[in-house]
């Protein structure tokens, strides 16, 4: 029995590749990202579908990419989650196809908006023409089926879906030497990372060289063409601010999985290999951030959800008030019996609520004062109730 406990506990330790406050450390910093994923996307999610000034085909696309994020900070991010807080990889080989696959697919698809988005900014500062909804709807159709051709590709047999270094996720065997899993991750670099990435730098070099010429010619420059190009260079500025943040976060992981295929595999380490990978996967959550700053009619929006549920709120609470503590009625004064004359004069008695004022007038000074009663004697008690203004 110790002899069991002791081999398992050495496999365990072989099996460990960072510490446990390592491990503890990792699932954190992903959960922090899954966490921020999930809200920020469904805020502007949310947002879309709640106010009419927000659906534009430009916006469509945005939502299309809080989209795919969404989908991985619920899908993507779990398995990873739950394999830091265990350690190493507690999920199955079919999972961990659907794991590579899942974070490729909507990688993928993150990617090639951004590019549909700096094609339309192209087309609409360079050429003058405005995209519309069936535009944008055939841009995402077409964005998905890309996607799903290039991720579904090594679920046939041409590459497959591996375990990476650091056991924590899988993605695609970017280590194979095999000249056939070779070729596809060359094609695949190719059309997912560097000619997305050259035509977004192509698209947004020719409008900044557009903007720069027509704020140049001094016939143009009346209040309404100001104001146009101002907004379109704040646009387009939010828009090269998501690329950048994006092309931030994925180059290092596409640099080390390049390493990986086409150098020594013993250049990269786990360490190296989880921090591009968390990085990359940090992209889902900086997104929503930009619209909401840098996006005038997003911050509207927003501010007007929440002061819409604020005054919701506040309206249920002047509907259905709290309800008051119960304090009893504490006597302040009573009249003592007067000899004589004045024997028969009725007592009075000042009592106070937390809302009003009660005189109570009573021939009885036992008799016991029960405000909220209504089956009371008229002729022995008259009480007279005062609410202040």
């Amino acid at each position: 029995m110790n002899l069991y406990n002791e081999t398992e506990t050495e496999t365990r330790t072989e099996r460990a590749i960072f510490t446990t406050s390592t491990y503890k450390l990792l699932a954190v910093t992903i959960g922090t990202i899954g966490l921020l994923g999930f809200c920020n996307n469904v805020l502007v999610i949310v947002l879309y579908c709640k106010f009419k000034q927000l659906r534009t085909p430009t916006n469509l696309l945005l939502v299309n990419i809080s989209l795919s994020d969404f989908l991985v900070s619920v899908i993507g991010i779990n398995f990873t989650f739950a394999s830091c807080l265990k350690g190493q990889w507690i999920w199955s080989q079919a999972t961990c196809m659907w794991d590579g696959f899942s974070n490729s697919l909507f990688g993928i698809v993150s990617i090639m908006t951004l590019v549909a988005l700096a094609y339309e900014r192209y087309i609409r500062v360079v050429h003058s023409q405005v995209v519309d909804f069936p535009w944008a709807w055939r841009a995402i159709a077409h964005i998905w089926l890309y996607s799903l051709i290039w991720t579904g590709v090594p679920l046939l047999g041409w590459n497959r879906y591996t375990l990476e270094i650091h056991q924590l996720g899988c993605s695609l065997d970017w280590a194979s030497k095999d000249p056939n899993d070779a070729s596809f991750i060359l094609l695949f670099l190719l059309a997912c990372f560097f000619v997305p990435v050259g035509i977004m730098i192509y698209c947004y070099g020719n409008i900044l060289y557009t903007v720069k010429l027509l704020r140049s010619i001094q016939d143009l420059q009346t209040i309404q063409i100001i104001k146009i190009l101002r907004y379109e260079k704040k646009v387009a500025v939010m828009f090269f601010l998501m690329i950048s943040c994006f092309l931030v976060c994925w180059t290092p992981y596409a640099i080390v999985s390049m390493i990986e295929a086409f150098g020594r595999r013993s250049m990269v380490s786990p360490t190296v290999a989880i921090i591009p990978s968390f990085f990359a996967k940090s992209s889902t959550a900086y997104n929503p951030l930009i619209y909401t700053f840098m996006s005038r009619k997003f911050r509207r929006c927003l501010l007007q959800l929440l002061c819409s549920r604020l005054s919701w709120f506040q309206r249920n609470l002047k509907e259905n008030p709290l309800t008051p503590v119960e304090r009893p009625i504490r006597p302040i004064v009573v009249s003592s019996a007067s000899c004589g004359a004045g024997r028969n004069r009725p007592k009075k008695r000042v009592t106070f609520s937390s809302s009003s004022i009660v005189f109570i007038i009573t021939s009885d000074d036992l008799q016991h004062f029960d405000v909220s009663s209504r089956s009371r004697d008229t002729t022995r008690l008259n009480v007279i109730q005062v609410r202040p203004l």
